[in-house]
């Protein structure tokens, strides 16, 4: 990518020196997102390829309102918001030149995706980025590295722990800085999710259907693939992409596919477990919003 060092992100909040309270960790499924957000168009468009997918009274879902990413966090949403805790505390920040200009570059993805949603999506509020190491709170409980990267609804934050990046490159054999923003642009997709109510309507409707959790699970996450491809469009168009970048998407794409992770782990591939999708459709809805460059594009809850 052809990115720009230009400073810090008023929108990164930087807790890699903060050592988190003892909190409650919670496994299982993540917590609902709270209602609220205001809508555009392309945020109208996603609503109603929700509604007619799970059945529900687009008026409902107007009115309402992702790397195992985005929600799915393993997060219990039984837990009482942010957990049990106790005080945490500061540490001296011990990090390398290569580390901070790894700060500079998801800064300089973070406002590039920010300012793109906000001309694609009238009403569009900013996320904020929290940058940690191992542990942090998160308005959806305690948030641990092992997780990787994950959206909170109730707090509208990412949270990363930058060493996801150095298992992305090792561990999942994906490297390349466009792999890394694409991973950036996958949750700030489940923040459009969130901002336009299709987040809150998928909970809603799991609870009300536990037998589809995981399938609606896995259209969620393909549809913030196909937003973060979305970007990807807008960013070729002003030059900012370099040859080699799409593929580079892709690979990580296909690496983090359900399929390709359960296979890697040595366990059987077993599909009724998916909730982020196979590594094909990853790849597919991916490429249909770098082609397209619409949301509109993005209807995962109309076909897979």
């Amino acid at each position: 990518m052809r990115w720009q060092r230009t400073g810090r992100s008023r929108n990164v909040e930087d807790r890699r020196g903060h050592r988190p309270g003892r909190g409650r960790i919670a496994l299982g499924r993540a917590i609902p997102a709270a209602r609220g957000g205001r809508l555009g168009i392309g945020g109208i468009v996603l609503i109603l390829a929700a509604s007619y997918f799970l059945g529900i009274d687009p008026m409902v879902l107007l009115g309402g309102g992702g790397l195992g990413g985005s929600t799915q966090v393993g997060i219990d949403p039984n837990t009482p918001m942010g957990g049990t805790t106790t005080p945490g505390g500061s540490a001296a920040l011990r990090t390398t030149p290569q580390e901070e200009e790894l700060v500079d570059f998801v800064s300089f993805v973070l406002d590039d995706l920010q300012s793109t949603w906000s001309q694609l999506l009238p009403g569009y509020r900013d996320a904020q980025l929290v940058l940690f190491r191992d542990a942090t709170q998160s308005g959806c409980g305690l948030g641990q590295s092992q997780m990787g990267p994950f959206y909170c609804p109730r707090d509208g934050k990412v949270y990363v722990d930058l060493s996801f990046y150095g298992d992305l490159r090792s561990r999942f054999g994906a490297p390349g800085d466009f792999a890394q923003a694409y991973v950036l642009a996958h949750e700030i997709g489940h923040h459009v999710q969130n901002l336009t109510g299709v987040e809150a309507s998928v909970r809603e409707t799991q609870r009300a259907r536990p037998r589809q959790q995981n399938e609606l699970s896995v259209r969620m996450e393909l549809q913030a693939d196909c937003l973060a491809g979305v970007w990807a469009h807008q960013t070729a168009r002003r030059g900012t992409l370099e040859a080699g970048d799409v593929e580079e998407g892709l690979r990580a794409a296909a690496a983090i596919g359900d399929d390709r992770i359960q296979s890697s782990s040595g366990r059987g591939v077993r599909p009724e477990s998916f909730t982020h999708g196979t590594s094909e459709q990853r790849q597919t809805w991916l490429r249909r919003g770098i082609d397209s460059g619409n949301p509109d594009s993005c209807n995962t809850f109309e076909t897979i």
